[in-house]
């Protein structure tokens, strides 16, 4: 089973800031990026980030390098991305949220990393780093000097243009290289699909390190609109709403989990201001969509959810599923949609032969977004980068591990991760499969189920419910659960929490949990019930 996107011509040369520049050149004056009450144009980013690739190639460090940004959201951030580029090197985040041991592993992970580009906040994050680290306000005076003009470097769309960090399956993070064509490409089938224009202002509500992040802080530039940052370097709700009800925002990109906040705080506050965005954007974990189908079918909502699937080795995003055709009675999953422009996604069973609709088969991607590989290292996972042959023609295609079918109506469906399948007493288990199920209940605002391992030894599962009033009730949620699950599958320990903890890229932080769960068989006993 394939799905096969639309194809569509791209440029000779399809780089991102090639369209920034024309943007530049097109309405110098318009206002690019908004951040802390500072505004600065097009062509005043522009300027910048030209000085700065100038400064990159003095250094040395042009096409081909890796440059390492340390930097909180601001108006340098995307000075550093957009003149990284002109040089055409490559950018790394370094997320300075992260913990000190997590950036320090993160930094022995980058092959022939060029130098790393820091503030006063932040250079202390990236100190262990081998190689150099620079702070823009101790190069102001020697940028300054430097030419305004774009450099004259050719840049392809095989280039890599970032590389992002994924989890890896051995427990070393993977750096998963991104090409140019492959984010034109993304940026393109958003801009032309959804309309995006210059009047589509973003706000960033995602932590920088996360591969979502990376189009999120690029698309408004791409169509020629503004991009408002949060001088935060956390996720902050209430500022992201009081921005979002001050500011002509029409566009957000987050994960489902950060989605969850959103809607809660609007729904706390009884305001407007998230229903009248133009376009929500979000995905990058399972979605409990009873948390938001009430907020999104309130009379006067006019905001246009799209649900997406995509993963970091393949640009971030390979396809998309407007919300509004949600029916329960029709769909036990929310489906992600269809291909994005130029990209096929296919279902295939363990020798690569497709199967049928409706069959569960891994989900595999092919196409302009698939990116250059791992950077760091030949592991197993190296071996998802493949090649088949489809209608007599080499395919590269990524392995992506999930599984997923084919409705009848052609959308993808994502049922989980074929690897994050557990064996309780013999049997092997989806914990996602329990979540939805839990999330069905009444009286269930949001649950989260990981796996246990009490003092005899044996694996067992543990929900964490958030409930939407009073805690509920261990026997009551068990006996609702056994209505439409079956008993292997309804979990030993139910536990009450005021909220899901996120990771920093605002996902639901299972191994937070998987301690909580720990932390519950030191303080109950190994048999006993907990309520």
């Amino acid at each position: 089973m394939i799905l096969q996107g639309k194809r569509v011509a791209l440029p000779s040369a399809p780089v991102v800031h090639r369209q920034f520049e024309a943007h530049a050149k097109a309405t110098p004056d318009a206002v690019a990026v908004h951040c802390a009450g500072r505004e600065v144009t097009y062509a005043e980013l522009d300027a910048e980030a030209n000085r700065f690739a100038h400064l990159l190639a003095a250094l040395g460090h042009g096409p081909g390098a890796k440059v390492g940004v340390c930097l909180d959201y601001s108006i340098d951030l995307l000075v550093t991305i957009l003149g990284t580029l002109k040089a055409g090197a490559a950018y790394v985040p370094f997320d300075p949220a992260y913990p000190a041991a997590r950036l320090r592993l993160l930094l022995g992970q980058v092959p022939d990393l060029a130098l790393i580009v820091a503030s006063p906040t932040t250079v202390e994050s990236v100190e262990s780093a081998a190689v150099e680290v620079v702070t823009l306000d101790r190069l102001a005076e020697r940028l300054d000097a430097l030419p305004t003009t774009a450099p004259n470097v050719p840049v392809t769309g095989d280039d890599v243009c970032y590389a992002v960090f994924t989890s890896g399956s051995t427990g070393t993070p993977k750096l998963t290289a991104v090409r140019h064509e492959g984010w034109f490409n993304l940026l393109n089938w958003l801009m032309i699909e959804y309309g995006l224009d210059a009047g589509s202002n973003n706000l960033v509500v995602s932590a920088f390190g996360f591969d979502l992040s990376q189009r999120s802080l690029m698309m408004p530039l791409f169509c020629g609109a503004t991009q408002y940052l949060m001088a935060s370097r956390n996720f902050d709700a209430a500022l992201a709403y009081r921005m979002l009800t001050r500011y002509e925002i029409r566009t957000v990109h987050c994960a489902s989990s950060t989605l969850y906040l959103l809607v809660d705080w609007e729904i706390a506050r009884k305001g407007e201001a998230l229903g009248r965005l133009d376009y929500l954007l979000f995905g990058g974990e399972p979605l409990h969509v009873e948390r938001v189908l009430d907020w999104a079918r309130r009379p006067g909502n006019t905001c246009t959810l799209l649900h997406q699937y995509g993963v970091a080795e393949c640009t971030d995003v390979a396809s998309s599923y407007d919300l509004a055709g949600y029916r329960p009675g029709e769909h036990d999953i929310a489906p992600v949609g269809g291909p994005a422009y130029n990209t096929d996604i296919h279902l295939l069973d363990e020798g690569l032969r497709g199967v049928g609709v409706g069959e569960d088969g891994e989900i595999c991607i092919s196409g302009a977004g698939v990116g250059a590989g791992y950077l760091n290292g030949s592991g197993p996972e190296s071996a998802r980068f493949t090649t088949i042959v489809v209608d007599g023609e080499p395919r590269r295609l990524y392995r992506t591990g999930d599984r997923g079918h084919v409705s009848e109506t052609g959308e993808l469906v994502v049922g989980g991760r074929m690897d994050a399948q557990v064996k309780v007493r013999g049997m092997r288990i989806d914990p996602t499969d329990i979540e939805r199920a839990l999330g069905r209940l009444a009286g269930v605002r949001q649950a989260a189920v990981v796996v246990g391992h009490p003092e005899s030894g044996d694996a067992e599962l543990i929900a964490f419910l958030v409930p939407t009033g009073e805690d509920l009730a261990e026997h009551d949620v068990r006996t609702r659960l056994l209505e439409t699950l079956p008993r292997n599958m309804v979990p030993a320990r139910f536990v009450n929490i005021a909220r899901i903890p996120l990771s920093p890229h605002g996902k639901v932080d299972r191994a937070a949990l998987a301690e909580a769960g720990r932390k519950q068989y030191a303080s109950t006993g190994a048999d006993d019930d907990t309520a």
